[in-house]
Order: structure tokens, then C-alpha cells, then sequence
């Protein structure tokens, strides 16, 4: 019930099956290269009105504040002792009324008292500091 292409016993080479695509790829190639050719170049320009350079303020660069609380909580502001914290507060309430806000980097040791912190943090946070950060974190890893 088989069926037989051809005869392999003899010196003829046998006939082939399958098709041959490389007509179909060299077209494909063609066409697409005439697609790339015909595309349009696209231009999106947008106008925008810029001030002239000599009116640009360059930016200035934030006062660092460093609030170190050290072992025994004692709260220091850019490595000055503040002995109470009416002084840390009124400290806290110049910083926030200058034209830029100082950045407040506060540095608590790994054994200091947390309501310490807490609140050095919840001053800031209610004074309208908003430029605040916690350094020394890797102590506590």
C-alpha cells in the first residue's frame, strides 16, 4: 500500500518535495527595504518659550543640619550639646523659617532612648522640616 516516487535504483537523481523559499525571501527583503524607504520621517518639534540664560537663578545648595543622639540620648545639633528641648524646638523652628530649609540628618546611636528619637523626629515632622533623613542605619542591621 505504499507509494513510490520515483526509482532509487537507478542513475537518476530523485525528484524533490519540498519548495524552495529563497525566491519568496529575496521578495519579502524587497519589499520591506522599499517599506523603510517609502515611511515618512517623522519630526515632532515642540516651541517652548525659555527664559533667557542670565535670568536663571542657579540653585542653591540646602544647609546640612546633623542632630547626633548619642548613647545616653543626649540630643546634639551640628555637634553642639542642646542641654533641653525648648532649645532643640526653638533650634528647629529657625531652621524651618529660613527661605531654604535646611537638610535635617538625624544620627541616633544604636542604644539611645527610642522617645528620644521619636521625638526629634515628631518635631521636625510638625514644624514643616520636610527635609529629613536618618543616617547611620547599618548599626542596626
Amino acid at each position: 500500500m505504499g507509494m513510490s516516487v520515483g526509482n532509487s535504483s537507478g542513475n537518476e537523481p530523485e525528484p524533490m518535495v519540498e519548495m524552495n523559499t529563497t525566491p519568496l525571501i529575496d521578495v519579502m527583503l524587497v519589499l520591506l527595504i522599499m517599506l523603510i524607504i517609502t515611511i515618512p520621517v517623522q519630526l515632532h518639534s515642540i516651541n517652548m518659550n525659555m527664559p533667557p540664560p542670565s535670568q536663571i537663578k542657579p540653585p542653591v545648595e540646602p544647609e546640612v543640619v546633623k542632630i547626633d543622639i548619642d548613647a545616653q540620648s543626649q540630643v546634639y545639633w551640628n555637634g553642639e550639646l542642646v542641654h533641653d528641648r525648648n532649645t532643640l524646638i526653638a533650634k528647629m523652628q529657625a531652621a524651618s523659617r529660613q527661605e531654604v530649609q535646611p537638610e535635617i540628618h538625624i544620627r541616633p546611636d544604636k542604644n539611645a532612648n527610642y522617645a528620644t528619637v521619636a521625638f526629634v523626629m515628631a518635631n521636625s515632622q510638625r514644624l514643616g522640616l520636610v527635609k529629613m533623613g536618618i543616617l547611620g542605619h547599618e548599626q542596626f542591621l
